[in-house]
């Protein structure tokens, strides 16, 4: 995070280090940070993971829940009265009663879910049974990849933005805005009419950028796509400028005006997300929608492998000196979860794990190197399909079958929103590595549709079981495994 926190802010983040280590002599708790970019099933996850837990889930690789140690699992209040709870009961409704997926992440909330435990250990057993809270702070991966502004001038950032605008694949999605521009004299005037419609076409190009068709990660300011109460403010009405080389702000000019609108956005927004929420988090896990980049094509696999590096980036990872954890939180252990692998064959599981594990490869290095432990996997919060095979033309087909959502198309068939298919979704590569080093390949013969929801299952006696998963329980393993041993 070097360039990003100022001495002041390390003050504030020792101070908060201080109060939270002192609370947790007396009640154990574990901030557990839940990201993704847009549609990765950030809302989802949580709630399938609170589910598994609360109705004993079926979680074989979840120790403490296999072996039977932990002994009960329950919602409490939440410890942060200034942060939005995390409405687990409403995208629950959601996901039973009406079989949607519920809204997506717009805004940082918060969950506090209690485990009571039997410890592993024979010598702690005698202490009684161990009790954590797990603080659940769900947040949009876009305000991640704001971070790096911190660390850069409003020129910097400006032809960094243009830059990548210039791409093949942004170039005809920032068409409307480049025109704008060249209507702009270096030297213009303050000029809010104008300042506002550089911002509207700046963001439509943002906005563009993220549709299924083009994928693409690499959007901040983040809080552009996901206003929320400052839509209309001055501290969210800027855009780059074409500033000539080494150029300088001249007072009342148009490139002042948006220099200072880009230093309130750091100030106004930015570093209170990182100072009362980022740097306070002790697990990470970061959901990623590789199936959309891989749908998308080359590009916007690219642009989610640079996205992945800038977000793994902004962590204070590792653990250092015992009182240096006194003083500081340290993102220990960070999981990258490769998503809705219920929309491929058992087969492809360790392949998409495989291909997301190329694209976090170089970042994941230094994270280690600071001593904090990384994982990748290939999960499926919630399962809204299942295995089937498929005899076509002599061939056996392994299929998935679900009910996709309504108006879904695939091969010219738009369903009807209550018809379950099946479908056969295609193979990724066998060797991700050679997929990415081939630059003549853009993109692969995949069919992904979104399904909706499933029922859930009941036993013989009529027991409603939690909701299906895959691989939930892994990441259950990695990320709190050892707290409750």
């Amino acid at each position: 995070m070097s360039g990003i926190t100022t001495l002041t802010d390390e003050a504030l983040i020792v101070l908060d280090g201080l109060q939270a280590t002192a609370k947790n002599l007396v009640s154990p708790s574990l901030r557990f940070g839940v990201t993704g970019l847009s549609r990765a099933g950030k809302t989802v996850f949580i709630t399938a993971l609170v589910h598994n837990l609360i109705h004993g889930g079926r979680l074989p690789l979840f120790s403490a829940q296999a072996s039977g140690r932990l002994a009960r699992a329950y919602l409490q209040p939440q410890p942060d009265d200034n942060v939005p709870r995390f409405q687990y009961e409403d995208h629950l409704k959601a996901l039973l009663e009406e079989r949607i997926w519920p809204q997506s992440t717009r805004a940082i909330s918060e969950l506090r879910l209690t485990l009571e435990y039997e410890s592993a250990s024979a010598w702690n057993r005698t202490f009684g049974r161990g009790k954590i809270s797990l603080d659940i702070v769900d947040y949009p991966g876009e305000w991640l990849l704001d971070l790096p502004l911190l660390g850069k001038t409003y020129e910097q950032w400006s032809r960094e933005a243009l830059a990548l605008s210039g791409l093949p694949s942004r170039s005809p999605l920032a068409e409307k805005w480049h025109e704008k521009l060249k209507e702009v004299p270096a030297n213009a005037a303050e000029n809010e009419p104008l300042a506002r419609e550089l911002a509207a076409l700046f963001t439509d190009y943002l906005r563009d950028c993220r549709k299924d068709r083009t994928a693409l990660s690499t959007l901040p300011p983040g809080r552009f796509l996901m206003p929320g109460d400052l839509e209309g403010s001055p501290a969210l009405t800027f855009a780059p400028l074409d500033l000539p080389p080494e150029s300088e702000a001249e007072k009342d000019s148009l490139h002042a005006m948006m220099a200072r609108r880009y230093e309130s956005y750091k100030s106004i927004v930015v570093k209170p997300f990182f100072r009362e929420h980022f740097a306070r988090l002790d697990r990470q896990i970061v959901l990623v929608d590789v199936l959309q980049a891989l749908n998308a094509g080359s590009d916007a696999v690219a642009d989610l492998e640079n996205a992945l590096a800038d977000i793994l980036a902004c962590f204070r990872p590792g653990r250092g000196a015992w009182w240096s954890q006194l003083l500081s939180t340290r993102t220990d252990r960070i999981l990258f979860a490769a998503t809705k692998a219920d929309h491929l064959h058992h087969e492809n599981h360790d392949r998409l794990e495989a291909l997301l594990s190329h694209l976090v490869d170089g970042a994941v290095k230094k994270a280690k190197f600071a001593g904090a432990k990384v994982d990748v996997v290939a999960l499926a919060a919630i399962r809204a399909t299942r295995e089937a095979e498929l005899k076509q033309d002599g061939e056996i087909l392994p299929v998935i079958v679900g009910t996709p959502i309504k108006n879904e198309t695939i091969a010219g068939e738009t369903f009807d929103g209550k018809t379950k298919t099946a479908i056969f979704p295609g193979d990724l590569p066998e060797r991700p590595r050679q997929f990415f080093e081939n630059k003549s390949q853009t993109s692969l013969d995949l069919n992904f549709v979104r399904f909706r929801p499933p029922k859930l299952d009941q036993t013989a006696e009529g027991i409603t079981l939690s909701l299906p998963h895959i691989r939930l329980d892994r990441a259950l393993e990695f990320l709190l495994g050892d707290q409750l041993a």
